[in-house]
């Protein structure tokens, strides 16, 4: 697949590299795919197939009425909504109305519901009716004018109502830096912020998708991650739709029905977080699956167990296995693993994306030679403008056009990114810097560890220990193993002081990030 050309242009006050030819705006992605390939399947859900032809049609009957509910350009639309089909028509409807949707994770409670509803000043609220018990009253929810509830008989009109065709309407034209949707960061140092992705961004970031996993319109991908979040939106919804390939959806991740729904629907691709694949691995009639279409496969979010990556090479040979990382501030993608660069390079992150501007500074933000470490600069035309009504994180977040990532970490000579650790997380002790993901990586190898977090515990003498956490899903719970494992592979002063086992998985907020938070409050006192 021949890359795009590529030129400078002024976006946003800073001058970035951007895809010569591309298209307009979010809704041009469905305009294209609908002219390319009518009466391709979009969506699956279940038992229900839409082609292009019938998606295009429900998303401008929804975008319509939307708009004749008195809304104007930019008015936010929050959709509290599981992976459902009403979720992908929403999320075009509101781009094709030039309105603003606002994903918000169906795990989210009521106070978090109403700060998000309050923080954008939302117009609209369109939620699943089996959320009802969580939505906040109507004096949480000054703002929101208009209540609409999808399969059910909940508070609000009903959303068969917006479905309805009416007469025909012109739609507002969509400039490409105006805002697309609102994400909200996960929020684990503090209240959530309200990432403002942009129609170019998300446009540069669904192309850079399409060329990096070299998808097409053939290509099948499983929507297994919620589509609230960046990775499903954009990663897989909004990507499929640029390449007019088809959208699996799948409600809840169950590592049963993921790989079932692979071989039935011949799944191509998907991103998926580490924790997921290691689900899929230990499913005890994993090779009994016919996976062979599956061929291209990110992850991100997490570092991937090298022990995960090897197992996933003995028994799926053909699979090409690609390193994401990015952000809801990159509207997802800031790096890709080239094809093939696993075997290589398994412990790096990729390279910068064609129109990404990557640099690794020093505490006095000076650039920093190949393979020394600090902090992680990214650019590029898939960086969000900023933070929603939030100048204080604009200030500290932005830099010259460049957003601090906050994760420590180096390239090599050959431009190739490695993360070390998250700037916060990075464990002192005595002096001596351990990277958690390193620690965590050598205990993954273990073969009584199913999932592993490390951190920093507080020591009066040394500063910081090194502590993990492990959850051994039944397995043998010996410390001393575990320790004398990493031994043999790490420093001395790497070696995890202490040992937790957990008694279920890792605790997670509802983007998947694993709550280091959480666990620094279950750490033993000595």
């Amino acid at each position: 697949m021949t890359e795009p050309a590529i030129r400078h242009e002024v976006h946003y006050g800073r001058v970035v590299r951007c895809f010569s030819e591309r298209p307009a705006n979010v809704d041009q992605l469905l305009r294209d795919a609908v002219a390319h390939a009518p009466d391709q399947v979009a969506l699956v859900l279940g038992d229900t197939r839409l082609t292009y032809r019938d998606f295009d049609a429900k998303v401008s009957a929804v975008a319509a009425n939307l708009l004749s509910l008195g809304l104007a350009p930019g008015d936010r639309v929050a959709l509290l909504m599981g992976n459902t089909i009403e979720f992908a028509v929403c999320t075009m409807a509101t781009a094709r109305a030039g309105l603003i949707a606002v994903p918000m994770n169906v795990r989210q409670r009521r106070p978090e519901i109403a700060f998000v509803l309050q923080q954008c000043t939302a117009a609209v609220l369109v939620y699943d009716a089996e959320q009802e018990v969580n939505l906040p009253d109507a004096e949480e929810m000054p703002s929101v004018q208009h209540v609409v509830c999808v399969s059910g008989s909940g508070r609000g009109m009903p959303f068969a109502d917006l479905e309805r065709a009416g007469s025909s309407i012109d739609f507002p034209e969509l400039p490409e830096e105006s805002t697309y949707c609102l994400l909200y960061t996960s929020g684990t140092t503090g209240r959530p912020k309200g990432a403002m992705l942009s129609h170019f961004g998300v446009v540069h970031s669904v192309m850079h998708y399409q060329h990096g996993f070299q998808l097409n319109e053939s290509d099948v991908g499983v929507l297994a991650v919620p589509g609230s979040h960046v990775t499903g939106l954009v990663a897989i919804l909004l990507t499929m739709i640029r390449c007019a390939g088809t959208t699996v959806i799948m409600p809840a991740f169950k590592a049963k029905h993921f790989l079932e729904l692979a071989e039935r629907e011949r799944m191509s691709y998907t991103l998926i977080v580490p924790a997921m694949y290691n689900l899929c691995l230990l499913d005890p009639n994993f090779s009994r699956y016919d996976l062979k279409s599956w061929t291209k496969a990110g992850f991100g979010g997490a570092p991937m167990p090298a022990a995960t990556v090897e197992r996933l090479a003995q028994t799926l040979p053909d699979l090409q296995l690609v390193n994401c990382y990015g952000s809801t501030e990159t509207t997802s993608p800031s790096t890709l693993l080239p094809f093939g660069a696993i075997a290589t390079h398994p412990t790096s992150v990729g390279k910068a994306l064609p129109c990404a501007d990557m640099i690794v500074v020093d505490e006095n933000g000076v650039e920093v030679a190949s393979g020394t470490s600090g902090e992680i600069m990214i650019a590029g035309p898939m960086v969000v403008p900023g933070y929603w009504d939030n100048p204080d994180a604009n200030a500290k977040g932005f830099v010259g056009g460049y957003w601090l990532s906050g994760d420590v970490g180096s390239k090599d000579e050959n431009g190739f990114i490695y993360v070390h650790d998250r700037k916060k997380d990075m464990i002192n002790r005595a002096g001596f810097k351990v990277y958690c993901i390193e620690v965590e990586s050598t205990l993954s190898y273990h073969p009584d560890v199913v999932e592993v977090a490390v951190i920093g515990k507080p020591d009066p003498v040394l500063g910081e220990k090194v502590h993990a956490f492990v959850w051994s899903d039944g397995r043998p719970q010996d410390p001393a193993s575990l320790k004398a494992w990493c031994a043999e592979r790490l420093s001395d002063y790497k070696v995890p002081d202490s040992i937790s086992f957990l008694d279920e998985p890792l605790p997670r907020n509802p983007n998947g990030k694993i709550l280091k938070t959480t666990l620094r409050e279950q750490l033993p006192a000595s």
